[in-house]
């Protein structure tokens, strides 16, 4: 047989070098691919792999025929070429019972992690204590890599995935450190928070550390060296001391890859054909080494070729589909030359209809080889069957199983989506087959003749002998055909099993199943062992599974035309379709309990399409009960039907959350353990019900937002005006709050809830803006009345982002015109402890009160990178010192420091003294303002900028508090800020304020600082 593929060298292993000459190049180049890949092998050897490398390198100069000059020329121009960027793909899953340093008891992780390359004299010396030092100390802050932070859990989960670049595996070792994410929180906030006696000890365990500083929650080291190809494991978190030595866990995989591979193969074609190329070549070499003969080779690889192809999967990092696709597409192709046993196809096909489900394989180029390959095997296959005498005789030991395991590998093929969706034009395999049966018998039937005829004109006689001999092989053929071949293509091919034969069997099966379960006392052999007797019903099963589904079809149908959308029941907020529904699914589950199907694989196919069924019914359902619900309301406006529908859909939910246990998904999981990749089943089924899910709470949330639509009409029209319109708006939503709480299920009434929440704190929010006086009093009687003592909605749910807001902005509204300015000098000085960019440069003083004279003194040292003002590229800065807020110091004028011409770091040296009683400095919004101006002859002084100084934090105020030598007063860098030009509610408020002088003069104040302000708004 000749092989098409250049790259598949299996026909007849090249004997002389004339034969493949015109392939050398290709061959060439394939072989220098797998030397690469060999050469700079990374990762620890698994059990079942071959470790020496020239072990290796001696099985694919075997494989690919090679003498020792031809593999010595290109090992040379291997290690001539530039290596191969190595990678660490790291994928950090999750951790679990890791510490909670927060005061909740929670923490809020994140993982720093990076490669650390060591010298080889340093590396993971023996005994040597463990390194204090952290990732961020060790590794070059560019090449560190961040996790997303996980808030307040102590079993986070990141899924998120790094490629980290090294050099030498052998000194290079991986790092990961785990932290806790700390904000500045309020003392209030974090007592708000305090749960038990070591949540008081983390408060003080925070207030000795410096603000804002992440704590420590642990670390994993690895040498690289130690990883395989592929790792995916639990690692205990370590610590950087005995404190705390059990830190949890964190899950990680690895997976050590190459980047930039210099060989042509790499660089001219994808990865995957490269891959499916050199599958091609082992594969060919596996089959023609088997000692029983290429048709009797069941796909099993020897450790050498198992190890070279993981190893370039690995290196070039091929996906999962990628792997299918080459070996689907490889083998197909082989099997067309070296034939060999079919059922290695079988599990490539599944694996391709699995991907193909998922949508994974849809390049284009992909569908192209994909439909190519199936066109291409389907034909090789309906010619091997039209000469299944010659290729399949009786004669030759396994011929009828070889013959039925090509057989049942076209017709799972021509079932499969791919199939379908590719194939435009899909075949009808039995009519191919019979056609091939028919024109192959016809072919036979010419052979024979012409063999069995006389080679000269002889007489009737030797006429007669010769049609007689014809007779007999024809006599024994259909001998042949009736007792042997004709079960195997009825079987396999012609499942056009009628309707009342498959249903009268069902009955027949359940019988048999009863029988078998006394196995224990039935013969061990003969008819009565019934051993493997669910075969012979194996054609029935589909039209089982079509009967169920619908007969719960219309089952569902009919209980919906038949629904009134009334409550069944006096307990019952559901109608009587979901009562329907429910044992239709009882029914269903029934037959895949009275099916116990015992071949593992087919029945989870079973389970699949059960479960596509029940789930298809479930959408259904939504539609029509839907649409029942609304020519019902045609003919009388009643809110109590979408009641009934939002209850329905939540019941039907509830329904299909039960079918894994109903259906006892753990025990198929575990029968399937050895056949079905787990990640399949949860792709397959989990989603298949997850998606079911989703769509119905989708449904859910449609309804409920319409009957809360019905409300926000009364609410949106509430006159807030005065508190007498109060009692209009609590009486209608007492009313309709009433009747919903009666005829909604409470998950469906909390929603609905929630959703009439937000929008009345966004009428809230408006009347606030306008300034209307009830607003405050509407607020707290609606607050009252959501919670409704308990009974609806939580506080935790009343309390809301928006609604926090809401409260700050009416208690702002409440406050008097001095409150709002000292709540504005607050922010301000929050503001200032915030920044940290000197962009306008900065200003240092060193203050200090001396509280036996009440005077607080202050020292203007220098200013530094401020800010050209003047058209020579330069300023003349002077600084201006004002206690705030004036109403407080009514009576401490203005100071200022000279004028410093032309300069941006100007030394000023000056001291000044105010003379203030030490409580109004403890006041809330009391500071120092520094406000840095250019001066300007003409116009007006310029603003480089202003920074704010908290008296409250001034040394010698304290309570107490020993007056520290001047001297020994700190210094105080301030980087100077710049007002927003617009935005600040506090301002907006004080402006509506126009009676107040006091309000409007503050007002214009900051106004004009605002215009000269260089922050963009």
């Amino acid at each position: 047989m000749l092989i098409e593929d250049p790259f598949a060298l299996g026909s007849a292993r090249r004997g002389a070098m004339a034969d493949w000459g015109p392939l050398l190049p290709q061959l060439a180049l394939l072989y220098e691919e797998v030397l690469y890949t060999i050469h700079y092998r990374l990762g620890k050897p698994e059990d079942n792999h071959v470790a020496d490398a020239e072990e290796l390198y001696a099985y694919v100069q075997k494989a690919f025929s090679m003498d020792a000059e031809e593999h010595s020329v290109i090992m040379e121009q291997v290690k001539e070429l530039e290596s191969p960027i190595f990678c660490l793909k790291a994928t950090v899953k999750e951790a679990k019972g890791i510490l909670g340093k927060d005061v909740s008891g929670f923490s809020d992780p994140y993982c720093l992690l990076g490669i650390e390359s060591k010298s080889q004299e340093r590396a993971h010396q023996e005994n040597k204590k463990r390194l204090k030092a952290v990732v961020k100390d060790l590794i070059p802050e560019d090449q560190i890599h961040r996790t997303q932070v996980i808030n307040q859990t102590l079993s986070p989960v990141w899924d998120e995935t790094f490629i980290l670049e090294f050099e030498d595996v052998e000194t290079a070792s991986f790092h990961l450190d785990m932290w806790d994410s700390d904000v500045m929180e309020s003392v209030r906030h974090k007592l708000g928070e305090l749960t038990d006696l070591h949540g008081l000890k983390r408060i003080f365990k925070d207030a000795r550390k410096d603000k804002g500083q992440d704590d420590f929650l642990g670390n994993v080291v690895l040498r690289l060296k130690d990883l395989h190809c592929w790792d995916d494991q639990w690692h205990l978190l370590e610590p950087r001391t005995e404190t705390y030595p059990n830190r949890g866990q964190c899950h990680l995989q690895f997976l050590l890859t190459h980047k930039k591979r210099a060989t042509t193969s790499s660089r001219t074609q994808p990865s995957y054909t490269v891959h499916r190329h050199l599958l091609q070549q082992l594969v060919s070499y596996e089959i023609l080494q088997h000692q029983a003969g290429s048709t009797a080779w069941d796909g099993e690889l020897s450790r050498h070729a198992i190890t070279v192809l993981y190893l370039h999967a690995t290196q070039k990092d091929l996906s999962d589909f990628h792997q299918v696709m080459a070996q689907w597409l490889a083998y197909s192709k082989l099997y067309q030359s070296l034939e060999f046993n079919s059922n290695c196809l079988l599990h490539q096909i599944t694996s391709i209809e699995y991907q193909w489900m998922k949508e994974r394989l849809r390049p284009e180029q992909v569908r192209g080889e994909l439909a190519e390959s199936f066109q291409s095997f389907l034909l090789y296959g309906i010619s091997l069957i039209r000469r299944f005498r010659i290729i399949f005789p009786l004669s030759v030991p396994r011929s009828t199983e070889r013959l039925r395991s090509l057989l049942r590998v076209l017709v799972q093929m021509c079932k499969m989506k791919a199939f379908r969706e590719l194939c435009t034009l899909s075949p009808d395999l039995p009519a191919m087959v019979s056609e091939a049966l028919k024109s192959g018998t016809t072919e036979w039937f010419h052979m024979k003749k012409q063999h069995l005829k006389p080679m000269m004109k002889v007489g009737m006689e030797e006429n007669g002998k010769a049609l007689g001999k014809l007779l007999l092989e024809v006599i024994g053929d259909l001998q042949q055909c009736n007792k042997t071949w004709n079960k195997f293509f009825i079987s396999e091919i012609d499942s056009s099993m009628s309707k009342p034969t498959a249903e009268s069997l069902f009955q027949l099966y359940m019988s048999l199943q009863e029988l078998y379960q006394m196995k224990d006392f039935l013969p061990k052999d003969g008819s009565l062992a019934l051993s493997d007797f669910h075969q012979w019903f194996k054609e029935a099963v589909p039209q089982w599974l079509q009967k169920a589904y619908t007969i719960a079809l219309e089952r569902t149908q009919k209980a919906v035309q038949m629904d009134q959308m009334m409550p069944f029941g006096e307990h019952n907020k559901h109608s009587t379709s979901t009562v329907d529904l429910s044992t239709c699914y009882a029914q269903i589950v029934k037959t895949w309990q009275q099916l116990n199907w015992p071949d593992p694989e087919e029945a989870f196919m079973i389970m699949v399409k059960l479960v596509e069924d029940m789930c298809k019914i479930a959408l259904m359902y939504c539609r029509l009960i839907k649409a029942r619900a609304e020519e019902l309301s045609q003919r009388e406006q009643n809110e109590g039907d979408l009641c009934i529908v939002v209850n329905n859909i939540k019941q039907l939910r509830l329904l299909i959350l039960k079918l894994p246990s109903q259906l006892d998904w753990t025990q198929l999981e575990q029968r399937t353990g050895d056949i079905i990749n787990p990640e399949q089943i949860q792709h397959t089924l989990h989603n298949q019900l997850d998606s079911t899910i989703s769509c119905l709470d989708h449904e859910i949330r449609d309804v409920v937002q319409a009957l809360a639509a019905k409300v926000w009409g009364a609410l949106a029209d509430a006159p807030f005006l005065s508190p007498q319109s109060i009692m209009p708006l609590m009486k209608f939503l007492e009313s309709e709050l009433q009747y919903l709480n009666e005829h909604l299920v409470q998950e469906n009434f909390k929603s609905l809830l929630g959703l009439l929440w937000h929008h009345t704190l966004d009428v809230l929010s408006a009347a606030a803006r306008q300034q209307v006086p009830s607003a405050q009093h509407y607020r707290k009687l609606l607050e009252l009345c959501f919670y409704a003592e308990g009974c609806g909605l939580p506080l935790e749910t009343l309390h809301t982002a928006a609604f926090q807001s809401l409260e700050t902005h009416l208690a702002l509204c409440s406050a008097s015109s001095r409150k709002l300015i000292q709540k504005y000098f607050s922010n301000r000085i929050q503001q200032q402890l915030d920044t940290t960019s000197e962009k306008y440069g900065a200003v240092t003083i060193k203050v200090l009160y001396r509280p036996s004279e009440q005077k607080l003194r202050v020292e203007v040292l220098n200013a530094v990178n401020l800010i050209p003002l003047d058209s020579n590229g330069s300023s003349d800065p002077f600084v201006q010192l004002t206690l705030e807020p004036r109403h407080e110091f009514p009576e401490v004028v203005a100071r200022t420091t000279q004028c410093k011409r032309n300069e941006l770091h100007p030394l000023f040296d000056e001291a000044f003294e105010f003379l203030v009683p030490p409580e109004k400095c403890r006041q809330d919004g009391a500071c120092l303002l520094l406000t840095v101006f250019d001066y300007d002859t003409l116009g007006t002084n310029d603003l480089e900028g202003e920074a704010f100084f908290p008296l409250s934090r001034v040394p010698g105020l304290g309570a107490g508090e020993e007056q520290p030598p001047s001297t020994r007063v700190p210094q105080t860098r301030l980087p100077l800020t710049h007002p927003k030009p617009d935005g600040d509610e506090i301002l907006w408020l004080l402006e509506q304020r126009k009676g107040d002088k006091e309000a409007q003069a503050f007002v214009k104040l900051r106004r004009r600082r605002a215009k000269q302000s260089k922050e963009a708004v």
